[in-house]
């Protein structure tokens, strides 16, 4: 099946896929070829492109879109990046940031929503990074 991954700052993947697993707002998702149309709102995770061979390709992926439609899958997202691209020093500073921000916004205002957002995103990165605690 093609693949496609793309962000605000352009493509990061193109090409022949055997699955793509990923997460939407209701759970954990894998695509095959000759999958049924899915149109889902993704969450900060591990995006994983099982390629022919058998070898993985794993990304942090951000908050975005999936997209499936005549055996092809579009991720597009806020970010995509691969392992070594991630910082878990910063990102460790991400999370700490956020649960700061989280203890001082009122539960159910936006200032709540998007530091429990940043949190969540910054999680998933570490967890890509391998330094998940």
């Amino acid at each position: 099946m093609h693949a496609e991954v793309l962000t605000p700052e352009g493509k990061v993947f193109e090409g022949e896929v055997e699955q793509l697993s990923t997460r939407t707002a209701v759970g954990e998702i894998g695509i095959l070829a000759n999958h049924v149309p899915v149109l889902a709102r993704l969450r900060p995770t591990a995006l994983r492109l099982h390629m022919p061979g058998g070898e993985i390709t794993r990304y942090a992926q951000g908050e975005g879109w999936l997209q499936v439609f005549a055996n092809e899958a579009m991720v597009l997202v806020g970010e995509c990046l691969a392992p070594d691209q991630l910082d878990a020093a910063q990102l460790r500073e991400r999370v700490k940031d956020a649960e700061k921000r989280l203890g001082e916004a009122e539960e159910g205002t936006a200032a709540h929503g998007l530091a429990r957002r940043d949190k969540q995103r910054a999680e998933a990165f570490l967890e890509v990074a391998g330094a998940g605690e």
